[in-house]
C-alpha cells in the first residue's frame, strides 16, 4: 500500500532524565538516519506536540515524577500502540518481565551497547510501520463495508460463510436473480476479485463468531 507524505519519516522519542545520554543517543539515532526527540521526563513528553510518524519510544524506567512502567500503562489504556525499548539501569527480573509482558519490545540494561539498541530500534520502526499499514487497510476496508447497502451487508456475511445464490435467496426471500445483482455489487464496493479475498477482508471486519 502506498505511504502517505513523509511516512518513510521516522521518529524515536527518547525519555531520560540524564542529559548526556540524552544528546548520545541523539547522535546515535543521527548517525543511522533517524530522527530523535528528547524529553527529560514523562510529563514533559505527555505535553509536547508530536507529529504523527513511524516510529519508537526509547524509555528509562526510573524517572523523575512518574516512571516509564507508569507511561508505558498509560499508552497502553489509552490504545496508543507506540512501540517501546526500555533502558535501565536499575533493573531486576520482575520490571524487566512486567515490561516486556506489557509489549515492550526489548528490556535494555545500561550501558547499552549500541548495536544491540540499533537493531532493537529497527524491529521496533518495522513493527509501527506495519502496525500502521493495517491500519489503513482496515480503514479502506471498513469505509467500503460502510457503502454497502443493509441488504447488501446481509447477502455478504450469507456469502463469505459458504452459502449458495439459492441458499441466500431462501434466508433472505429474495430471487437468486435479485441475489445475483446484490453479490455483484457486493464484490464491486467491496474491490475484490475472489471469494477468499472477500472472505480475508470479512475476517478483518466482523470476527467469525459474530456472523451467521
Amino acid at each position: 500500500m502506498t505511504r502517505p507524505d513523509n511516512e518513510d519519516e521516522a521518529t524515536v522519542a527518547v525519555i531520560d532524565d540524564d542529559p548526556g545520554i540524552r544528546e548520545a543517543l541523539r547522535g546515535l539515532l543521527r548517525s543511522v538516519g533517524l530522527h530523535a526527540e528528547l524529553f527529560a521526563s514523562v510529563q514533559e513528553f505527555l505535553g509536547a506536540a508530536r507529529p504523527d510518524l513511524p516510529g519508537c519510544l526509547i524509555l528509562d524506567v526510573r524517572l523523575p515524577g512518574r516512571s516509564g512502567l507508569d507511561l508505558q500503562e498509560q499508552l497502553a489504556r489509552a490504545n496508543v500502540q507506540r512501540p517501546i525499548i526500555f533502558i535501565s539501569g536499575h533493573a531486576d527480573v520482575p520490571m524487566s518481565v512486567r515490561a516486556m509482558k506489557a509489549g515492550a519490545i526489548e528490556f535494555l540494561t545500561k550501558p547499552v551497547r549500541d548495536q544491540d539498541l540499533l537493531d532493537a530500534i529497527q524491529l521496533a520502526i518495522a513493527k509501527d510501520r506495519a502496525r500502521r499499514d493495517e491500519d489503513r487497510t482496515l480503514a479502506r476496508y471498513r469505509a467500503d463495508f460502510d457503502t454497502l447497502t443493509p441488504r447488501e451487508r446481509a447477502v455478504m456475511m450469507l456469502i463469505v460463510v459458504g452459502r449458495l445464490n439459492k441458499q441466500i435467496a431462501a434466508e433472505l426471500a429474495l430471487s437468486e436473480a435479485t441475489v445475483k445483482v446484490h453479490r455483484s455489487n457486493v464484490m464491486r464496493k467491496m474491490r475484490v476479485r475472489s471469494l477468499a479475498e472477500l472472505v480475508r477482508i470479512a475476517d478483518n471486519l466482523v470476527p467469525a463468531h459474530n456472523r451467521a
